[in-house]
């Protein structure tokens, strides 16, 4: 199985994060690497929203998600956290899976999702920092069937034929998140999706704001100009917001993310009427 080779910086990416641990290829350090990821690094399609393109070179990468403080989706997101892994001495690949979550359990999407594969004492590791309001907070050994707790929600691969399904403990009740093969892709092979998910008139990265992040706790979901807070043990809670500047603060407070044209961002807001229902 390979690996990419990776020149990244990990100095600047475990401050990004805030890991002072070892850097040797242990499971220890996979769970706290992927338990912090997701706290620092957001999860947002701020970017294909703007129509602004979407590069998955490493400069790029490191520029936007780590010298810049941004977030990314989950080609950004992976592709990062596989240069990180494979920097660190991990045996990693990439795979891709088809999108369950809010479809019928039979529906069948193109393979639009990035995830990673780490070989590591022995057994076979799924690791995930982007699957938006959902992303992992620990990886999930493949082949046991039971559920695994994370810092957050209970997980559990299923396996079924020749392919498997990832699932959540969702209010007591089995989810369906994707499914996905062993079939190994190189970073090549991410290329045409991440241009027609980032540009595509149509696909929802483009017609919609998302934005995701998971804290200790509590995870954070926004949907255009809706933002919910899901707490542990409490009702979930939301907050609307009335324009393009109030969005804005709230995405630099609550994700970190400072949105680059903001006239721009704001016109879009205007232009799609956020704010303007309360459904």
């Amino acid at each position: 199985m390979a690996g990419t080779a990776s020149e990244i910086d990990l100095d600047a990416y475990c401050e990004r994060i805030g890991y002072r641990g070892p850097r040797v290829a242990t499971l220890p350090v996979l769970r706290e690497l992927q338990r912090l990821h997701p706290q620092a690094i957001a999860f947002e399609n701020v970017d294909p929203f703007l129509r602004r393109p979407v590069r998955l070179d490493l400069p790029s990468l490191e520029d936007k998600l780590v010298r810049s403080r941004r977030g990314g989706y989950c080609f950004e997101q992976n592709m990062l956290f596989w240069k990180v892994l494979s920097g660190i001495g991990f045996q990693v690949s990439g795979l891709a899976a088809r999108v369950l979550w809010n479809y019928p359990e039979g529906a069948v999407n193109p393979r639009s999702h990035m995830l990673l594969r780490v070989e590591l004492e022995g057994a076979t590791w799924l690791a995930d920092v982007g699957f938006g309001g959902l992303t992992q907070t620990a990886p999930l050994r493949l082949g046991t069937g039971a559920a695994q707790e994370t810092p957050h929600e209970a997980y559990r691969i299923v396996e079924e034929g020749d392919h498997w399904r990832l699932q959540a403990e969702i209010d007591g009740e089995w989810r369906s998140i994707f499914r996905f093969d062993m079939v190994e892709h190189l970073e090549v092979d991410y290329a045409a999706t991440n241009y027609f998910l980032s540009a595509n008139p149509a696909s929802h990265f483009v017609t919609a704001l998302l934005a995701a992040r998971a804290l200790p706790g509590r995870r954070l979901s926004l949907r255009n100009d809706r933002l919910t807070i899901h707490e542990a043990g409490k009702l979930s809670r939301q907050k609307h917001f009335d324009s393009g500047g109030q969005l804005r603060a709230s995405l630099a407070a609550e994700f970190g993310i400072d949105v680059p044209e903001p006239e721009r961002f704001d016109e879009r807001f205007r232009a799609l009427g956020f704010g303007e229902s309360r459904g």
